[in-house]
């Protein structure tokens, strides 16, 4: 009786096998990539100023005094105070190689100061009129848009479009049609460009200066001078679908 039982469980088993395989669905599976240009709307500035000398009290106060410069030239710029931040402060003694490690040839003071510029057309007349008041480097230009979202839907619906077309031409080669969609996930990369510099990296301000200029590509605002762009900036949005077949 028990033989008789597992016997008609296998041939139950046998049979609904080839059913469960014929449920499943006949599918094709695409990816679509869509960039969108755009041109920022916020620049991120960081910038520092180093100061040295052989007492420490002096080098901190000639370190203060540059900062304080800097500071006063962006208050007159009209930068408001809520976008202007210190957010890096070192003081570092340095020791020379040939002498004894107890007592500090030089005291090497640094701050560094995060500004948030809206005004996109005054960027170059900010950056030199900082490396005028007492900030030796610029360690980085971020390009940023506030509209990240607005313009990543933007560039998905586009890369949808582009993988439902995909699906519709793969589909035709194949003499079957397009059915709806089964699945689909996103990815996106983009929204902001940097160039940027540490302590120590060799960059000054001027040349982190022309180093943007040198990469910055044509299309957006520029300053009265003409002779820095913003240029665009990439949104990108990838997306990945799998399509029923009929």
């Amino acid at each position: 009786m028990i033989r008789r039982h597992v016997l008609a469980i296998a041939l139950l088993a046998s049979l609904s096998s080839p059913v469960s395989a014929e449920t499943q669905p006949r599918s094709v599976d695409v990816s679509a990539s869509a960039e969108i240009k755009v041109v920022p709307d916020v620049i991120l500035l960081d910038v520092g100023v180093e100061s040295r000398h052989a007492r420490l009290d002096q080098a901190k106060r000639s370190n203060d005094d540059n900062v304080a410069q800097a500071l006063a030239f962006l208050k007159r710029s009209g930068v408001p105070d809520k976008d202007v931040q210190t957010d890096f402060i070192s003081i570092e003694p340095s020791y020379h190689s040939g002498y004894s490690l107890t007592t500090p040839q030089v005291y090497i003071v640094r701050k560094s100061i995060g500004i948030k510029l809206t005004r996109i057309g005054e960027l170059e007349n900010v950056l030199t009129g900082l490396l005028s008041s007492g900030v030796q480097y610029i360690h980085g230009i971020e390009f940023r848009t506030t509209q990240l979202r607005k313009h990543r839907d933007a560039a998905r619906a586009l890369a949808i479009q582009a993988a439902k077309e995909k699906a519709d031409a793969m589909a035709a080669e194949l003499g079957v049609r397009r059915g709806p969609v089964l699945n689909v996930s996103e990815s996106y990369a983009g929204g902001w460009w940097r160039s940027s510099s540490r302590w120590g990296g060799g960059m000054s301000g001027g040349q982190m200066m022309q180093n943007v200029m040198q990469n910055s590509a044509g299309g957006g605002e520029t300053g009265d001078s003409e002779t820095l762009s913003v240029g665009q900036i990439s949104v990108t949005a990838s997306v990945s679908t799998r399509f029923a077949i009929e």
